[in-house]
């Protein structure tokens, strides 16, 4: 593991606000390592179009974070959300970002005695910092199809590809966090790696263990029950898929857990439960309700065929039956998973998984990704980020 190192962080999330994510995973286990980390809340891509649902609510939730502006997390690990223009579509816009992160940020580092920062991106819409903050490397991680995504904002594809394409060619090591991504990818090829999604996998095996108290909220809940946890989006849900199994299998009760876009239709449905999101530390007793998981996505644009849901690994972590719509990402692990092509064969499956008996499955399951532990991926990513270092300093004699 990397030591005494300084990491400024660009993350694709919100620190307070979302589930960890690869960026903080990863930032959390280099700081109790020793290394000074400054995370920095997402660089968003641009605002949701003005007749977006929740353009509202994302911008309060935005502010709510501003005003935490620089805390600490943890011992090594401060999180800023520091203010920017959320016009990167604009050359304008993006020059009075450069002047307020460079400003925001040179100023924390110096508080903090940080000098010759590893630079971690995981957004695109960070590149602009490149060269400014007399960084000593440069890591790019990609989790996302990036100029795919037009339904959270309304920056045109273009610009983000622009981006993307320019923090490729300025990065030192990049990862991909799905194969699809890694796959497809033609720039800077030499230095790419796959890193996919980790998890926190005694966290979720818990699961396994049936000695987790189940929350009252899904206890009281009939079964069977079909759980999802994670974000509700009407672009992301295939609302068609669970509307049709509701009316062909009323008894099967649906229960997701998260934050719920609003005029999601499916919430209508008798046997379909929507509940709060719920904190990371409790997931696993809501999981421990389900009798069988479920990702019910919808594969008809082109962002979810790249996507890498780091909850299909964690549904596996728990050992319960998991049926998923087909995506590339997970067609290796074909053996745990339920994979289905059709909406007629995702009911099928699922009622294949609502019958099954015995623990050989859920030992398999559980097996498959029980080495993509986040500690691991850490000492990965040391490795290589020492070898470059080593490099470079070959090239410098």
């Amino acid at each position: 593991m990397i030591e005494h190192e300084s990491i400024i962080c660009f993350g694709g999330e919100d620190f307070w606000y979302h589930h960890p994510h690869p960026s903080e995973h990863l930032m959390r286990r280099f700081a109790r390592a020793g290394n000074k980390v400054i995370f920095v809340n997402s660089i968003s891509m641009g605002l949701p179009s003005l007749a977006h649902k929740d353009l509202l609510p994302r911008i309060w939730r935005k502010l709510r974070s501003y005003a935490r502006f620089a805390r600490e997390a943890e011992q090594n690990l401060t999180v800023v959300s520091p203010p920017v223009v959320p016009f990167f579509g604009s050359r304008a816009g993006r020059a009075a970002n450069q002047l307020l992160l460079s400003a925001q940020l040179s100023l924390l580092a110096g508080r903090k005695k940080i000098t010759r920062p590893i630079l971690w991106i995981a957004i695109p819409t960070a590149v602009d910092m490149m060269g400014r903050l007399d960084e000593s490397l440069v890591v790019y991680l990609i989790t996302d199809k990036y100029d795919a995504n037009t339904m959270d904002h309304a920056t045109e594809p273009r610009h983000i590809t622009r981006l993307h394409e320019r923090a490729l060619a300025a990065s030192d090591i990049i990862f991909y966090s799905g194969r699809k991504l890694l796959d497809e990818a033609i720039i800077a090829r030499e230095r790419s790696y796959l890193l996919e999604h980790g998890i926190d996998y005694e966290h979720f095996a818990q699961v396994s263990s049936d000695k987790l108290e189940i929350p009252p909220e899904i206890a009281r809940i009939p079964r069977p029950r079909l759980g999802y946890f994670g974000a509700m989006e009407e672009w992301l849900i295939d609302q068609e898929l669970v509307e049709r199994i509701s009316r062909e299998r009323p008894a099967w009760q649906w229960v997701f857990v998260g934050n719920c876009a609003r005029g999601m239709r499916i919430g209508k449905l008798e046997n379909v439960h929507i509940l709060p999101a719920v904190a990371y530390a409790d997931l696993p007793r809501y999981a421990a309700g389900f009798d069988a998981c479920v990702l019910p996505w919808n594969t008809n644009n082109t962002w979810t065929t790249y996507a890498s849901p780091m909850k299909v690994r964690e549904y596996l972590a728990t050992g319960k039956p998991t049926v998923i719509v087909e995506l590339y990402e997970f067609e290796h692990l074909r053996d745990v998973l339920r994979i289905a092509h059709s909406h007629d064969e995702f009911l099928r499956l699922t009622e294949d998984a609502l019958s099954e008996t015995g623990e050989e499955q859920k030992r398999a399951r559980q097996k498959s990704i029980r080495h993509l532990t986040w500690d691991r991926h850490a000492e990965t990513v040391s490795g290589l980020i020492e070898e470059t270092f080593a490099e470079k300093r070959t090239k410098l004699k």
